[in-house]
């Protein structure tokens, strides 16, 4: 684990020395200003980069503020806290018997008001900080111990949320279904941060507005909670679901507007449609992990997905729709197993598209073969 240790330097050379002697003891990795390289940029540049590579900051506040930066009109410390702020997990310690200057008052008034993410003690000497650190450190830890991650456990979960449904999905209409569990398995939400309005606000304004849109805008979107998962749903069908997990389950129905207007019902899944909705949700998905978990917990997913509804249903590509729409092969109805893959979660978003095509590949041979 990176951790990143901010505080004075000037005149807290024994804590700071102290701080890295704890982080070493438990065997992680500081980060502090001291050991940067010349950098082609500011320093303090340099020490939020440091802040944002971080999975844990320990922040040391005492009497004084320090220097004031002129672009902010804040000090090093002060800047390093922010950039932590709702993003990082902080470690507060706080010197004991000390009075602060105004600013650091203000700081410390400021960082004793915000309740997430912290973890505050006091200390009065070096010896004590060191020991302080370590148990914080310590207890942090195991507040956050998750299970080994199990690539193949990923899938197989993935694939039972796909299991059809009890309720009624649709009027004879096929939907693309996607899950994604990821990994190692461990709660990342709080039932409070589940059913925050804040959280239901992002979602539903970045399924109607953002870059992977999945829900039409000119329609309304409800939403709840059912069995411990936060939804989204709109009629006809669309839903996105999110639980504690960082789990998701998308449904999207498959529609080819030109099919049903000219021969009145559906011959066939189009293959460009299939195509731009796997890429839309993988991308959702990837957005929704970094809201939820800036951090890099889940490091992981398991992916499932396939198309219900569509037994009796060709697949074909557009060409071949719009060369003779009203012509298509009846399949027998034959049951499809979900596709299935694991993949680092960086893939999701740096090779979402490769990720979009190998998934349609592997459902379009369902069809064709």
């Amino acid at each position: 684990m990176k951790i990143f240790v901010s505080s004075l330097i000037k005149g807290f050379e024994p804590f700071r020395t102290a701080a890295r002697a704890a982080v070493k003891t438990l065997r992680h990795e500081a980060i502090m200003a001291e050991d940067f390289a010349a950098q082609p940029h500011s320093p303090q540049i340099a020490c939020l980069t440091g802040v944002r590579e971080a999975d844990l900051v320990v922040l040391i506040l005492g009497a004084g503020y320090g220097a004031v930066q002129k672009s902010s009109g804040l000090s090093p410390t002060h800047e390093e806290y922010l950039e932590a702020r709702g993003k990082k997990p902080i470690l507060v310690f706080v010197q004991n018997g000390v009075a602060p200057e105004k600013k650091q008052a203000a700081l410390l008034s400021d960082v004793q008001a915000w309740q997430g993410g912290f973890f505050r003690s006091g200390f009065d000497d070096a010896e004590g900080l060191q020991s302080e650190i370590i148990r914080a450190i310590h207890e942090y830890q195991l507040a956050h111990a998750v299970a080994p991650l199990d690539v193949d456990l990923l899938e197989q979960k993935s694939q039972q949320l796909l299991a059809p449904q009890s309720r009624r999905e649709g009027s004879g209409t096929p939907f693309l279904k996607l899950a994604m569990v990821s990994g190692p398995l461990q709660q990342v939400l709080r039932p409070a941060q589940l059913e925050s309005a804040t959280l239901k606000e992002a979602l539903h304004h970045q399924a109607l507005f953002g870059q992977y849109r999945l829900f039409d805008h000119t329609a309304g979107v409800n939403d709840g909670i059912d069995d411990a998962a936060l939804f989204l749903e709109q009629q006809g069908g669309s839903r996105i679901q999110l639980d504690e997990q960082g789990t998701l389950l998308f449904r999207q129905p498959v529609y080819q507007a030109k099919s049903r207007e000219r021969s009145g019902f559906m011959l066939a899944i189009i293959q460009e449609t299939v195509l731009e909705q796997l890429g839309r949700v993988l991308g959702y998905a990837s957005w929704v992990l970094d809201q939820i978990d800036s951090t890099q917990r889940l490091t992981h997913v398991g992916i499932a997905t396939t198309v219900d509804g569509s037994d009796y249903l060709g697949w074909r590509t557009q060409a071949e729709q719009d060369a003779s729409p009203n012509a298509g092969r009846i399949h027998t109805g034959n049951s499809r197993t979900p596709i299935c893959v694991n993949r680092p979660r960086a893939a999701i978003r740096l090779s979402r598209q490769e990720l979009a095509e190998d998934l349609m590949v592997r459902l379009r041979r369902q069809y064709r073969d």
